[in-house]
């Protein structure tokens, strides 16, 4: 039976996985059911299993014959805080909690290619590590801390592979590119200080919603008047928070977004700027402010030699016709963490379909995939392996 045979008759077992992980959704470091899961599949499995690295993280270890190299599978496990709005079967049960962004489907896929791999252990040389990581969607994430706690090595990882369920991309198709893939994704608050009073009377009162007004405006000629034309960025103030009464003026006003870049010297350059900005317009206007900034996730670079591995097995699972070059997304991915470490390619598993309705965003009440994906990646996890190590 040759590999997509395999992964065919798999089919049913990947779904239930996923639709299980769905209805029963974690928040980040909180994945202890699923985990428990994870870790019973994996020793089903004879793997070797490490438990509560980076506190719910689960790593098998699937061990070939000694002197090949040893390649890095990786899958996060975390859902979203959002109150799911889709009428299915396998709807969440945890109110205020849900799979909306995939991560149930790469579980599941993870698994069952760990299950396909370990019927070809004989044909393996070197080593298959599969990582499940806690907390990709709250920074700092889970990959940083697995990473300190030498999920690298014991054997030493040579190349590491992942992907990403995209509901902005049909199903069937695979995109990938070379390079910065994702952004860096940085995070932060200004604390604005003024002097409460009544509205009133605000000549008596230093407004501090008038001061983060002017920032926010202001902010937004670093973007556009001090960092190069042809340079991404992104600066996004996603939350203002100030007072609690119609007629009263604050004394503090807090202004929280995220920064999003391409380059690490750019997103080095960046709190400086900001930091002037707010702070001589707060004193212009006879306040204070503090700027708290936070590096987030690097960017996500694939380096050339292993994309251009993915996109040859692409062509043995979807055909030449049904891989694309895909742009520079400013979102974030604590995958760049394991590709900073070793050699590696993230890719993008095409899982939508406007005919089923299945085309909504990642993120929202109102999100779910093609499962018809989920033997794609599969397979794609398997050959990736597969193809190094035999």
């Amino acid at each position: 039976m040759n590999i997509k045979d395999e992964v065919k008759e798999l089919k049913d077992e990947v779904v239930r996985l996923r639709r299980d992980f769905h209805m029963h959704p974690e928040l980040a470091f909180e994945e202890e059911r699923t985990s428990q899961i994870v870790e019973n599949y994996l020793k089903e499995l004879n793997l070797e299993v490490k438990t509560h690295i980076s506190k719910t993280g689960v790593v098998g270890l699937l061990r070939g014959k000694d002197g090949g190299p040893t390649i890095l599978l990786r899958a996060d496990m975390d859902a979203l805080p959002i109150e799911e709005l889709n009428d299915i079967p396998y709807r969440s049960v945890n109110k205020g909690v849900m799979h909306a962004c995939g991560h149930d489907g790469h579980t599941a896929m993870l698994l069952v290619a760990a299950k396909v791999l370990s019927h070809h252990r004989e044909e393996i040389k070197g080593n298959v590590k599969f990582v499940f990581q806690p907390s990709e969607e709250k920074d700092p994430g889970g990959a940083i801390k697995m990473i300190e706690e030498g999920v690298m090595e014991n054997p030493h990882v040579d190349k590491a592979f992942g992907l990403h369920l995209g509901n902005m991309i049909p199903v069937g198709i695979i995109g990938i590119k070379e390079g910065v893939l994702t952004a860096e994704a940085d995070r932060f608050k200004i604390t604005i200080t003024g002097k409460g009073g009544h509205g009133a009377y605000p000549h008596t009162s230093v407004d501090p919603v008038v001061i983060a007004s002017h920032t926010v405006l202001a902010l937004q000629q670093i973007v556009s008047r001090e960092i190069d034309p042809v340079q991404p960025i992104v600066l996004t103030v996603g939350k203002i928070h100030s007072g609690d009464a119609f007629n009263v003026i604050p004394e503090t006003a807090e202004l929280l977004g995220t920064v999003r870049t391409l380059d690490k010297n750019i997103a080095r350059s960046v709190p400086e700027k900001m930091e002037r900005i707010s702070t001589h317009i707060a004193e212009a206007y006879r306040g204070k402010a503090k700027l708290e900034y936070h590096f987030g996730y690097p960017p996500l670079i694939n380096s050339k030699e292993e994309t251009q591995y993915v996109i040859k097995i692409a062509k043995q699972v979807v055909g030449e016709k049904h891989i694309v070059t895909v742009s520079v997304s400013m979102g974030g991915e604590d995958m760049a963490y394991f590709l900073e470490k070793a050699k590696g390619a993230f890719y993008w598993l095409g899982s939508m379909n406007k005919e089923k309705g299945l085309d909504k965003p990642h993120h929202s009440a109102y999100f779910n995939f093609d499962e018809d994906a989920l033997p794609i990646g599969v397979e794609m996890h398997t050959r990736i392996a597969l193809g190094l190590l035999k």
